[in-house]
């Protein structure tokens, strides 16, 4: 059972790095690339796509290496378990206090009422997203050497 339970986690966490990797490092140039209506549609547009998917994918996330931490905390790697699931704690919080304010007023904009300072909001979230990328690689990283 508990092999079946790090093999979840490993797959779920695995994935929303890929997701997170490429918004950060393929979704946002491309959008960045297009005309300025464009590029903040497709933002707006993904934000409230991913904005709604991926709060459960961090809590869930969160929550299968924490049952991983409790079930295996007598197995080798359950420290890297332990380490991993703080790091996505902190990728819950960076993104409650960091990034979802910003994607939240993101996702509401419209070519005709968006701020003057939209770009400059867009490469805020870009640098918090970033980190939190980083944050999630780590995390991804030590779930799958506490498999080793």
């Amino acid at each position: 059972m508990l092999v079946a339970l790090e093999i979840v986690t490993v797959v779920v966490v695995g994935v929303m790095v890929g997701v997170e990797f490429s918004v950060a490092f393929v979704i946002n140039p491309i959008l960045k690339a297009l005309p300025d209506d464009s590029s903040q549609r497709g933002r707006s547009h993904g934000g409230r796509m991913l904005g709604a998917v991926m709060p459960f994918w961090y809590v869930g996330s969160l929550v299968l290496s924490a049952v991983w931490a409790v079930a295996g905390r007598h197995h080798d790697g359950a420290g890297l378990v332990v380490v991993a699931g703080a790091l996505l704690i902190l990728s819950v919080v960076m993104s409650l206090l960091l990034l979802v304010p910003i994607n939240d007023r993101g996702k509401t904009w419209t070519v005709e009422n968006r701020p003057e300072d939209w770009k400059e909001q867009m490469n805020r979230w870009d640098r918090f997203h970033y980190v939190r990328v980083a944050v999630i690689v780590a995390a991804f990283t030590l779930l799958v050497a506490a498999l080793a």
